[in-house]
């Protein structure tokens, strides 16, 4: 019953604190209980399991990342679910030991989000391949493949190339592919991507042809260089 409550209130105090918020939570409402079930999970495994719970709260953030959340949206949600469950229980130690929880993974959600949203991440997430060259234009070359492959924070990464073909952000995907297989050079030597992507991403003909069939022409215009 207490469980019922929690995931009826959390919502009607949290779009009350933060209106902004109901922009990034239009799922169905099973959907939105099952994520508040799974909050009050997590408060629970951080004491039990908490190396694991920190990793899988990183990989977590970094989804985050992609769907650009707004990390001031955390607070107000910490604050809801606290006043639920001070509505749920008299135990005070309880209620501290769950705010201290949630606050510690909004915490652990903020950092990895502020330091996982590069400017190649927020040009995916506004499908803008005009962002994305500017984004990728001050990369040192040696670093300029890996900023579209890899983001990283602390253990956990995510591809910005994978990223943009799952969520079907084809124009920065297909920017993304061309300036990997643009031959580049300076005095010391020439920089080709393809050897990085296939590294990263063995399987990347296979998940085009399943996501993006559109974007094999560009691929193997780009490949034809080798």
């Amino acid at each position: 019953q207490a469980l019922v409550v929690l995931r009826r209130e959390v919502y009607t105090k949290f779009f009350a604190l933060a209106p902004a918020g109901q922009e990034f939570f239009k799922q169905s409402t099973t959907r939105l209980h099952f994520l508040a079930e799974k909050v009050v999970t997590m408060t629970l495994d951080i004491y039990q399991e908490p190396r694991r719970m920190v990793q899988d709260i990183s990989a977590l953030g970094l989804r985050h990342v992609g769907y650009g959340i707004p990390t001031d949206l955390f607070g107000p949600y910490v604050t809801a679910c606290v006043q639920v469950v001070r509505m749920l229980t008299d135990d005070d130690s309880a209620e501290e030991a769950f705010r201290w929880s949630l606050s510690l993974i909004s915490r652990i959600l903020t950092r990895v989000i502020n330091e996982g949203s590069t400017l190649v991440m927020k040009a995916i997430n506004s499908n803008s391949g005009k962002q994305l060259k500017k984004a990728v234009a001050c990369a040192p070359r040696g670093k300029r493949a890996l900023w579209m492959l890899n983001v990283q924070v602390g253990t956990q990464s995510i591809s910005p190339l994978m990223w943009a073909l799952e969520t079907g952000s084809l124009d920065a995907a297909k920017s993304i592919i061309v300036d990997l297989l643009t031959i580049r050079a300076d005095r010391d030597r020439y920089y080709f991507g393809m050897d990085i992507l296939f590294e990263r991403h063995p399987d990347v003909l296979k998940r085009l042809c399943l996501e993006a069939p559109a974007l094999m022409p560009t691929l193997l215009d780009g490949l034809i260089w080798r």
